[in-house]
């Protein structure tokens, strides 16, 4: 599909690759960052075995190409008219693939895959304290991360571990790795024909391979994952050319000059410059960023430390992220496994047809849980059924439990920031639910705001490209173009909101400890 805006032709514009979970899309945006066109392809989700989540990276390359063509029909222009591209993706996303023929070696693991578990228990069993208690955080005051299934290092360990010949393949520097950013810009700039193999600081901040200080690759953890450096992508800013279109494409000689995480993203696109300000995005799962400035906070209540971005040659600004794994991704199982919906949006018009949950709570732990409380054993629960409830109680609890899982992220970052949140941006699809984002309001007791140009992400990474080669003058001009959009404030009684609070608590408890050995033998 594609969207266009009369008048725009004559104007230079910029294009974003959002290379997302569910779809690839380009955007062109003008230089106050409206949108001129779009055009977006969903690929395969693929489903080897319970926990294990894939995309085909050929697929995803394919899709790339044609919404490319899409969007620049739609804005009734050509590569001249682009100023640059810039690039976001999901993030821990990883991909191993043969340098000299562009062929991957494996299907692209997905950031919600937990088939890495083991892994992680080993590494984190071999720096088990006295006790023998294993030490998940070992590498965490290096990376910024706990030892998990999410990040990309332990995914790209299991390729090299499982893939026949593959390590043999990459020890003899045949085979490149990279999270999806990485995967996207070599094909573009030419792929086995003198493509670029770079990522920016932000991805590289989600491999747990790179040191959060330096930002440069820490060889003794790529030596305990098994994974040659020669095959790591070159580690640049988020914001510079790293290479132009290659020669047979849409783009050939376009600069491509900009990258960003998909969160980071969002977070830049939300003018989220100064300390303090933070900002939530509802996509697949919800993923709510705070800047801490220069200076990187280690957190103690479940948050990751991150880096928010770096613009060139100047110093790094740093963020805290609470990720939870299932929102979104919870509407489209409620259509596609359950059958209660035939589209995502209908779920607002049936979760409508009742005032509350009627004692109901869903808790998604479909890979476990994320922040804040990293439990990779939980499974999903729904709770409090009774005869009463029927499917739109069910829908309202799924809608609130995107809600719920924001609202523990924002008490932990509360706890760690130097100073409470007085509003929280938002952006994402599911901001387009107004039931979802006033009880999200109610819930946080803080007011909502979206903004006008809900595409966050995909205007991040244009914004980061367009700075890169001087389309926009800098942060400054990018603060000038935000404007609010809509605004909801809490209305929900206190002790509705602490009653709320306190049983979706109690069924968050009930999620643990559900994959136990015997379980996961008999899903092996």
């Amino acid at each position: 599909m594609s969207e266009h805006t009369t008048g725009a032709a004559a104007q230079r514009c910029v294009m974003a690759i959002d290379q997302g979970t569910t779809s690839t899309r380009a955007i062109v945006f003008d230089r106050a960052g409206a949108i001129v066109s779009s055009a977006r392809l969903e690929h395969e989700q693929i489903f080897p075995r319970p926990g294990w989540v894939e995309h085909d990276p050929a697929e995803i390359w394919q899709n790339l190409r044609s919404v490319v063509a899409e969007a620049l029909i739609g804005a009734d222009i050509n590569r001249h008219a682009l100023a640059a591209v810039g690039i976001t993706n999901q993030r821990e996303t990883t991909v191993v693939w043969d340098r000299a023929t562009g062929q991957p070696v494996h299907n692209a693991i997905v950031w919600q895959d937990t088939r890495t578990q083991a892994i992680c228990d080993r590494l984190a069993q071999a720096a088990a304290g006295p006790d023998g208690e294993p030490d998940y955080d070992r590498y965490r005051e290096r990376t910024g991360l706990p030892l998990a299934t999410y990040f990309a290092g332990p995914k790209a360990a299991w390729i090299l571990e499982h893939v026949e010949g593959a390590r043999e393949r990459a020890e003899a520097g045949e085979l490149l790795f990279g999270t999806t950013d990485s995967w996207c810009l070599w094909n573009m700039t030419g792929g086995p024909d003198g493509g670029v193999h770079v990522t920016d600081v932000t991805n590289a901040s989600r491999t747990m391979l790179m040191n959060l200080d330096t930002l440069d690759w820490n060889a003794d953890i790529a030596a305990d994952m098994g994974i040659p450096l020669s095959m790591l992508p070159e580690i640049r800013s988020s914001s510079e050319v790293y290479g132009h279109g290659r020669k047979n494409g849409l783009l050939i000689d376009t600069p491509i000059a900009g990258i960003l995480g998909d969160q980071q993203a969002a977070t830049f696109g939300q003018a989220c410059f100064e300390r303090g300000q933070a900002k939530n995005t509802y996509g697949t799962g919800n993923f709510m960023l705070m800047n801490t400035g220069t200076q990187p906070v280690r957190s103690d209540r479940g948050l990751l430390t991150t880096v928010c971005y770096r613009l060139g040659e100047a110093p790094p600004v740093y963020a805290l992220e609470g990720s939870v794994a299932v929102t979104g991704s919870l509407v489209q199982w409620v259509r596609d496994s359950l059958g209660f919906i035939a589209d995502a949006q209908d779920i607002e018009e049936l979760a409508a047809q009742v005032p509350d949950n009627g004692g109901c709570f869903v808790v998604p732990a479909f890979s476990g849980l994320f922040a804040p409380y990293w439990r990779p054993e939980a499974r999903g629960a729904i709770v409090g059924l009774t005869r009463f409830v029927d499917r739109r109680h069910i829908a309202r609890a799924v809608l609130e439990a995107t809600a719920f899982q924001s609202q523990e992220v924002l008490e932990a970052m509360d706890a760690e920031a130097p100073a409470a949140l007085t509003e929280l941006k938002v952006d994402g699809g599911m901001v387009a639910n107004d039931l979802l984002m006033q009880f999200q309001a109610d819930i946080l007791g803080v007011p909502v705001s979206s903004p006008r140009v809900i595409e966050t992400t995909a205007l991040g990474a244009a914004y980061a490209a367009g700075i890169a080669v001087g389309f926009w003058a800098g942060e400054d001009e990018v603060a000038a173009n935000w404007a609010e959009g809509r605004r909801w404030e809490p209305r929900m009684d206190p002790d509705v909101r602490a009653r709320s609070l306190r049983l979706w608590k109690k069924a968050v408890e009930r999620t643990f400890d559900w994959v136990d050995e015997d379980v996961r033998t008999a899903q092996a």
